[in-house]
């Protein structure tokens, strides 16, 4: 992606000029970022996903002024003439091939942080209230027209009688109309309100992974532990003496549970590898069809649902970490940072690079490229 070349996507910044100036900063609004755009499904599209296990959905209504949230599969969804509901369907990027493209228009964000695509169709008036997002979000809008009221809201005060975290005390600074082609976006933090003007209003949601330090180390700690290595080193106390308090835990004992923790971690390579496992872990409910092998002569394309990242020894791929050097790691840099490897590039791979793509093509992975 040429990141120093103004777009109209950004307003005809850059995406340098953006990071710089936007991200994390302040809000953008977009007009015609997508100019004749249309949704990567149609409601009848977005209806069959929704009944289906495996898709992440979700109906908010808010009929005579009451909220409500039902989680899916979602049977029947309620008559676009009815005002007041919305259908959210989330990670539309790993069910559909259009949605996968346009969320890949935004790469110039790292992989690391980018997730997924969550697609709403609202009928008048719907929306999920006033409420604010802990990551990065652009809204796309995709179809018909949304009302967004925004406001960088410190003092937000959560309602605790509906089933949705809404904004009591919303206190929007400003409003904008967003039509087919207009984005908006929005920083963390900023409480922002999105009515459907009229019927069929369909708006694309990219949002962005921001763990908590908390929940990063909690999910990196049993990757770091997984492969240690047995040392049959065991706790000794020779020089404990008795003991007139039994149930105080020993100062030796925590010292040495310290420095067995402290030696996973500083392991070389440990932490990077456990980092980009969890980074490229697919998420629960995604799912792949094995296949076959690549054909000789083929070039190799990852499939939208995987997740392939790189350090400086690494590549990951769905939660897997494998060492590459030389011609084969730049090669499969090339493959995670373009999602496809040509059939010159592919015949470049050593014997057993090739051999790995032949396994991730089986493992439903990776797919034949076709022109």
């Amino acid at each position: 992606m040429q990141t120093a070349l103004p777009t109209p996507m950004l307003a005809g910044l850059s995406p340098a000029q953006f990071m710089r100036r936007h991200w994390q900063k302040k809000p953008l609004l977009v007009r015609q970022a997508f100019a004749g755009v249309t949704p990567p499904a149609s409601l009848k599209d977005l209806a069959a996903l929704a009944a289906r296990d495996g898709v992440e959905s979700r109906l908010v209504t808010a009929f005579d002024g009451e909220w409500k949230l039902k989680q899916g599969p979602i049977a029947r969804l309620p008559a676009m003439s009815k005002p007041g509901w919305t259908l959210l369907v989330q990670g539309l990027d790993q069910h559909l091939a259009e949605a996968r493209a346009l969320l890949d228009r935004f790469r110039f964000v790292p992989d690391a942080r980018l997730d997924d695509l969550m697609l709403s169709i609202a009928s008048d008036g719907g929306g999920v209230g006033p409420h604010f997002d802990s990551y990065d979000v652009f809204l796309i809008q995709l179809a018909g027209r949304r009302r967004w009221r925004i406001g960088a809201q410190r003092d937000a005060v959560l309602r605790d009688d509906v089933p949705l975290k809404i904004i009591a005390n919303f206190a929007p600074e400003e409003e904008f109309v967003l039509d087919a082609g207009d984005m908006l976006y929005l920083p963390p933090g900023w409480a922002h309100d999105g009515i459907a003007v009229g019927p069929g209003c369909v708006t694309g949601s990219v949002g962005f992974r921001a763990s908590t330090a908390e929940g990063l180390a909690a999910e990196l700690l049993p990757r770091l532990f997984d492969d240690l290595d047995e040392t049959g080193k065991l706790y000794a106390d020779p020089r404990q003496e008795a003991s007139i308090e039994p149930a105080r835990v020993p100062v030796a004992l925590l010292d040495f549970a310290r420095r067995a923790v402290e030696a996973a971690v500083q392991r070389p390579q440990a932490l990077e590898r456990a980092l980009g496992e969890a980074l490229t872990e697919p998420k629960a409910q995604v799912w792949f069809e094995p296949g076959e092998p690549l054909p000789p002569g083929q070039g190799a394309a990852l499939d939208r649902r995987s997740r392939m990242l790189y350090d400086e020894a690494h590549v990951f791929l769905n939660g897997e970490s494998f060492r590459a050097g030389g011609r084969d790691a730049a090669l499969m840099r090339r493959l995670a940072d373009n999602r496809t490897l040509n059939a010159a590039e592919v015949a470049r791979l050593s014997a057993d690079a090739r051999e790995l793509l032949d396994q991730w093509t089986e493992d439903g992975w990776m797919q034949p490229l076709t022109a």
